[in-house]
């Protein structure tokens, strides 16, 4: 039966387009404006930030509390496209993630630059860090840490190889899930990579008692793997799954139903102060008794707040150790700036990764 307000709906959807065509019209003129300061060509405008997002949520007030109303997660994705959309008609970003496709890397990635965004999967978080150096891609994105497992080594220690600059971060949370083509009963074999498997320990160990572990370079990997043989199971997310037509035995079977994985948004941009930043440290300082205190007496006395500390094995000397540090506020707020300016006397290498606005959400 027809819908009796589809004649308004059409009007509003003719609205919407005009709208999009309109902001688009704009984004391209202010790229022309700024095109003589702008860098390399692989580098051109970023994604509309998490927060910027948030903000425009926020500014409608009461009008998201309205029954009708859809939820905010929804609308930031709506924003997040047609902000993608927008900026692909001035030059598509290519961004490097390590995949392969449906990898919750990917999620992290659809969920920072939107859909249209030009993604090529690659197959180690070293390539990513490679291809953004080189400037074959824009930017990347790469883990950075598990509230499970912490932090992730290959990251780190490709930040310890290469300079390189964190823009932004996408936080994700990590819901795994059974999936395969057979039979609960039939299952013999759980694949997935090995991160995924320890973060779902008990549950398997619960239910699945007797079926062997198989770790893969990837939850895609297993997916694939769970559709194509009999009495194999995949862990890994529901949008591998959907790719690969299985069935889901175990829904968000991940021990810590808080899990989130932290990603990095590598790339050459240098974003703004937006009033809730971050910046990330990495930091070497002279093996002697109470070196490690005073660098955190400079944070205290600048009061700022450390959000993350890593240690990582110095790769050069033994027993010696880099630290990556996060903290609350922006390298260009005078405490951070007065904290790294100190920090420059005391440690043997500082390298500042990065200042850029927190991520504003883990839905």
């Amino acid at each position: 039966m027809p819908n009796p307000n589809q004649d308004q709906i059409d009007a509003i959807d003719r609205d919407i387009l005009r709208l999009v065509d309109q902001r688009a019209a704009l984004v391209i003129q202010g790229a022309q404006a700024s095109k003589p300061n702008m860098q390399a060509s692989n580098t051109g405008p970023v994604a509309l930030s998490s927060h910027q997002i948030d903000r425009l949520i926020a500014a409608m007030g009461d009008l998201g509390a309205s029954p009708n109303a859809i939820p905010a997660q929804s609308k930031r994705d709506i924003l997040r496209h047609i902000a993608s959309v927008c900026l692909a008609a001035v030059q598509p970003i290519r961004v490097a993630f390590l995949g392969p496709e449906y990898s919750y890397s990917h999620l992290a990635s659809l969920k920072y630059f939107g859909q249209a965004a030009d993604f090529a999967p690659l197959n180690s978080i070293p390539a990513v860090f490679e291809a953004v150096s080189r400037g074959d891609l824009a930017t990347g994105v790469v883990p950075i840490e598990n509230s499970t497992d912490g932090g992730i080594v290959d990251t780190l220690g490709m930040f310890i190889r290469l300079q390189m600059q964190i823009c932004g971060e996408v936080v994700l949370p990590i819901h795994h899930n059974l999936l395969s083509a057979s039979p609960r009963e039939s299952i013999s074999e759980i694949h997935s990579k090995p991160q995924a498997l320890s973060q779902c320990r008990g549950y398997l160990a619960t239910h699945y008692p007797r079926a062997r572990l198989v770790e893969t370079t990837s939850t895609t990997a297993a997916a694939q793997a769970a559709s194509e043989q009999p009495g194999v199971a995949a862990v890994a997310s529901l949008e591998a799954g959907r790719q690969y037509n299985l069935e889901v035995l175990g829904a968000s079977i991940e021990d810590n139903p808080n899990n989130v994985t932290r990603f990095a948004v590598l790339g050459k941009d240098r974003p703004q102060r937006t009033g809730d930043d971050k910046t990330s440290l990495l930091f070497q300082i002279n093996h002697q008794p109470g070196a490690l205190a005073d660098v955190m007496m400079i944070f205290k006395t600048n009061q700022l707040n450390m959000t993350w500390i890593e240690s990582f094995p110095c790769p050069e000397t033994r027993n010696e150790y880099l630290f990556f540090v996060e903290l609350s506020g922006h390298r260009d707020d005078e405490s951070v700036a007065d904290a790294i300016a100190t920090l420059s006397k005391q440690a043997k290498r500082l390298d500042v990764l990065g200042s850029y606005p927190k991520a504003q959400n883990v839905e």
